[in-house]
């Protein structure tokens, strides 16, 4: 490989499937995944602000290189404070969420869930059924609402 692929090299349902890839199994992980994807906001900011790494695995013969990505959460919060991803006070809550989820960072879960519209609420409760594994027999407690 001459260079290393970035994830702004990508399109939007490349890096998506490529930080699922890497969540599954980890149905938390997978949870913080599926929050940012199916709220939208936050997976393009992440790409462009170069906050997501990809790692490239050569897959069986013929099939080709495997691709999975991980966001670098310990650079989100300088980013944010920077500027170099923004959203309005619901959106960081999400952020937030997707990011307790994914890494265990406590939350405020009073603060949290406090400041979010309906639409991400019924986000945040469809993450937490998935992370606790609702989903795994028989159909999720809280199903995963259309993409926003």
């Amino acid at each position: 490989m001459l260079f290393e692929p970035r994830a702004s090299d990508l399109d939007l349902d490349e890096v998506e499937a490529a930080l699922l890839r890497a969540a599954v199994g980890d149905y938390a992980a997978e949870a913080a995944v599926l929050l940012l994807s199916v709220h939208g906001h936050w997976v393009p900011q992440l790409r462009a602000a170069g906050l997501v790494d990809l790692t490239v695995y050569e897959a069986d013969p013929g099939q080709g290189e495997q691709v999975f990505a991980a966001v670098d959460w310990s650079r989100v919060d300088p980013a944010l404070a920077a500027g170099h991803v923004a959203g309005d006070s619901g959106q960081r809550r999400v952020l937030r969420a997707a990011e307790s989820l994914a890494e265990g960072r406590p939350v405020d879960l009073a603060d949290l869930t406090g400041g979010l519209d309906r639409g991400d609420l019924s986000l945040l409760l469809a993450a937490v059924a998935h992370a606790g594994g609702s989903h795994g027999s028989s159909a999720p407690l809280v199903p995963w609402p259309p993409r926003g």
